[in-house]
């Protein structure tokens, strides 16, 4: 069932316009009395027939509202250092499928990536595309948000999530599940992961100054795009959000 997600509040007839109706008029080859589902901008999930075509528009009508949830009950947003060549792509993409909330790009000390302001402007473009055709894919009630690339510093002192994990290479105490421990009724949680070359002595002073717990994700050096993931997996799953 394709889901597509509508920027106009719910009501028993809709219209779907843009590029979503050429993609279902012309790619998917839809047809009156097939059905889809929506999610619109009050966030009601809805599965809806098709009633007709314009030249840009779907119209739509209501069969049923859908109360079942796909959001986890931690809102997560990844700090992700930024990566060489286009692996920052690949993680949006799959921290979505594991329900992440946002993405927040980081320069950091050990970022190769430097990006000037008209090009950084065209990659969030990009990015958002991508994180919106991924929530699209996994069903998710919501469109995560990439948020504009920022210094590691400002993005450091400006999180007001109520849990704060830094997953630093260096840390062989304390994992993920004994910090979720810690503060096991927060709502909201932030994760810092550096980039290529790790995160630097400077970066994780500030963090442990500004009181971010610091966690190992095991043994095991990964690479930038598996330790976001494996991470996110193991909040996932500690919280109870990936069949735990």
């Amino acid at each position: 069932m394709y889901r597509f997600f509508v920027p106009r509040n719910f009501a028993p007839e809709m219209v779907i316009d843009g590029q979503d109706a050429h993609h279902i008029s012309h790619v998917l080859r839809m047809k009156a009395g097939d059905q889809v589902q929506i999610v619109s901008l009050d966030q009601v999930t809805a599965l809806m027939e098709i009633t007709g075509f314009t030249e840009h528009q779907v119209a739509l009508s209501l069969v049923e509202k859908i109360e079942r949830c796909h959001e986890p009950s931690v809102q997560v947003t990844l700090i992700q250092g930024l990566p060489k060549q286009d692996k920052l792509e690949w993680v949006i993409q799959k921290a979505i499928e594991l329900g992440v909330t946002a993405i927040q790009p980081a320069v950091m000390d050990h970022s190769v990536v430097k990006l000037d302001p008209v090009k950084a402007e065209k990659k969030l473009e990009r990015w958002q595309k991508i994180a919106e055709a991924a929530a699209k894919q996994s069903k998710r009630d919501i469109i995560p948000q990439v948020l504009p690339v920022r210094a590691f510093k400002e993005v450091l002192q400006g999180c007001t999530a109520e849990l704060k994990i830094i997953a630093y290479e260096v840390e062989d105490g304390q994992g993920i599940r004994q910090a979720l421990q810690v503060q096991q009724e927060a709502k909201t949680a932030a994760l810092i992961i550096g980039p290529e070359g790790g995160i630097s002595k400077d970066e994780f002073a500030l963090s442990q100054k500004l009181g971010w717990a610091s966690v190992s994700l095991g043994p095991r050096i990964m690479r930038t795009e598996t330790a976001a993931l494996a991470a996110l997996t193991a909040i996932m799953y500690e919280t109870g959000n990936l069949g735990g």
